[in-house]
């Protein structure tokens, strides 16, 4: 997932923050111009891979208290913080490890040998930086520097083992 420049200069405000109130950060998305800007921020409990009302107010009022001092965006906005979901994003490459055995659909920034950008199939880790997936035709691999983006697919397997985390 790549991140423009102002998403990536607000996540090194903001993850320091997260981590600090015990939670970790798992993305930020940035919508919207001038002062109808939306800033979503994507964190969650390390235990249980959730994010409950209670625990997004206590990150909301901490990243406003240093998003006022650092005043990273012209104008007004808007934060809204939430958990990633059941079908989240995957960013990091430690979640092609997490989410071993998983339905995802993968985007490349750049096409394969045989032209295909877009994957969808289950996922096998990751190795030598290569996420490892098996689709309908067969393995495939993905550099982790090509990935565009990554996102689990709601499936009964998935809503079962969320209870396990």
């Amino acid at each position: 997932m790549r991140y423009t420049p102002l998403e990536e200069k607000i996540a090194n405000i903001v993850q320091p923050v997260i981590e600090d109130l015990g939670f970790a950060f798992h993305r930020i998305k940035i919508s919207g111009e001038d002062s109808n800007s939306l800033v979503q921020i994507m964190a969650e409990d390390l235990a249980t891979k959730n994010l409950i009302i209670d625990d997004a107010a206590k990150i909301s009022r901490a990243i406003s208290a240093v998003m006022d001092v650092e005043d990273p965006i012209n104008g007004a906005y808007r934060l809204e913080v939430s958990s990633p979901g059941i079908d989240r994003m995957l960013i990091k490459e430690k979640d092609f490890e997490d989410y071993k055995g998983f339905e995802a659909k993968l985007e490349a920034l750049t096409p394969n040998e045989n032209g295909q950008k877009r994957f969808r199939g289950i996922i096998n880790g990751i190795k030598d930086n290569n996420i490892l997936v098996t689709t309908d035709t067969g393995d495939v691999e993905i550099p982790y520097t090509s990935l565009a983006q990554a996102k689990l697919i709601l499936t009964d397997k998935l809503i079962k083992n969320t209870a396990n985390f």
